[in-house]
């Protein structure tokens, strides 16, 4: 566990290929996975404006959520540049649990660790739902900072439940549907 953050719940991997991704986390046994298309999610990338599009899976495996995205659309993002850098992809991230985004950082900074807020996601101004940092000193994999909600509980539930009562074999990709009810399972569409 991280003194500085807690226990890890969530293992971000960024990719070029989401389904075949998804592939080689479910011939391991994990799964099922729930692939959802992002688009328009407003967000800042190192101080700017964007609205970020990209294709997500996301499955538990024990305590923790195994996450792989593959970004898309014109905008700049942290996804693409680790690409650059990594282009058969591989761990971008790592989340924890936060209950406010900006008493975090700031707690970190008056503690004396310098990170740097390189992408945000949430409603401008505050843009107060994830947060990635990376630490000026030594960067590397990423932390990223997700506020807890009621959504996320439902969102985190639904993959937990699912994880734990898969047989392996049964539909192995869910496409994840949000509602105003909240998340949802719905078949495949590949």
């Amino acid at each position: 566990m991280s003194t500085l953050f807690g226990p890890v719940v969530q293992q971000g991997y960024v990719v070029p290929d989401a389904e075949a991704a998804i592939a080689h986390w479910t011939s391991r046994g994990i799964g099922p996975f729930f692939l959802q298309d992002i688009a328009d999610f407003s967000g800042e990338y190192d101080g700017k404006p964007i609205m970020a599009k990209m294709r997500a899976g996301f499955a538990y495996c024990g305590d923790q959520q195994i996450e792989v995205i593959t970004p898309q659309g014109d905008h700049p993002s942290i996804y693409k540049d680790f690409l650059q850098h990594t282009p058969r992809g591989g761990l971008q991230h790592l989340a924890y649990w936060v209950d406010n985004i900006d008493e975090k950082l700031q707690a970190l900074e008056s503690a004396g660790h310098r990170y740097r807020v390189w992408q945000r996601y949430g409603e401008a101004p505050d843009y107060a739902l994830h947060a990635y940092i990376d630490s000026e000193s030594h960067p590397g994999v990423m932390i990223q900072l997700m506020a807890r909600s009621e959504f996320y509980d439902l969102f985190f539930g639904l993959l937990r439940d699912a994880a734990d009562t898969w047989d392996g074999s049964t539909d192995p990709v869910r496409m994840l549907e949000m509602t105003p009810e909240g998340p949802k399972a719905v078949p495949y569409r590949g």
